[in-house]
């Protein structure tokens, strides 16, 4: 499994869906398998009736866990009698409440390796590697009829920082964040940590094309390090 959920709602969906016992068995006799699996080898394998086996399984796929598809026999047979078959979905489920982003975290940091060229230093790499994601994903918004990205920026803004676990409060002067996605790392390297993510946040800002708000470095005890702003 490679990418991850990024809907808290979805993932609390789906992974309600496995609170059936039978239902979770299933799921991971079909991730064990490596390999497509038919009703008929789920049923078996769990212990219960064919029809039963396929209604959990269609739950699943419902709920986005599992993919199915009609295996081919190469001798094309009528439609209905081709088996139906399940294979799990290539997606990560982690539920984290409050919001953690420590997979973007890692991301940004691998690529400052990946992309290190010795003539600025770490800490300097890892904040322009995290600027340039934030502009990436700014510019990727979509634009209203007269071309702009954010005419009201900080509820655009208030859309991705919910994404990305930041919990905002919309306030008169700007907007306060009441998580840290980055916790408790912030707390063991906050000049690196909050350094990046006070970029990533300017830099989708900078991506918006918007000049009426800004990220602005604001330390508070149990909050985000960084405050967005209307600018000064």
């Amino acid at each position: 499994m490679t990418t991850q959920s990024s809907d808290p709602r979805a993932v609390l969906d789906a992974v309600g869906v496995l609170g059936d016992e039978s239902r979770w068995k299933l799921f991971s006799f079909v991730r064990r398998a490596r390999r497509a699996v038919t009703r008929e080898e789920a049923a078996e394998r769990v212990g219960i009736s064919r029809k039963l086996a396929a209604f959990h399984l269609d739950k699943m796929v419902a709920a986005g866990l599992l993919h199915a598809r009609y295996e081919s026999t190469g001798e094309s047979p009528r439609v209905g009698r081709r088996p139906k078959v399940y294979e799990p979905v290539d997606a990560d489920l982690t539920v984290s409440i409050p919001g953690r982003q420590y997979q973007l975290l890692a991301d940004l940091l691998i690529e400052t390796v990946l992309n290190e060229s010795g003539e600025e230093a770490g800490p300097d790499a890892a904040s322009r590697m995290a600027r340039e994601r934030g502009v990436a994903l700014g510019a990727a918004q979509p634009v209203d009829a007269a071309g702009r990205r954010g005419a009201a920026a900080l509820p655009m803004c208030g859309a991705m920082l919910e994404a990305h676990g930041y919990e905002p409060a919309m306030e008169e002067t700007g907007v306060r964040l009441r998580n840290c996605p980055f916790h408790p790392f912030a707390d063991k390297a906050p000049e690196l940590v909050c350094r990046m993510n006070h970029a990533f946040l300017a830099g989708y800002l900078e991506g918006l094309e918007v000049a009426d708000v800004e990220a602005v470095l604001a330390p508070t005890p149990g909050e985000c390090c960084v405050r967005i702003s209307a600018a000064t």
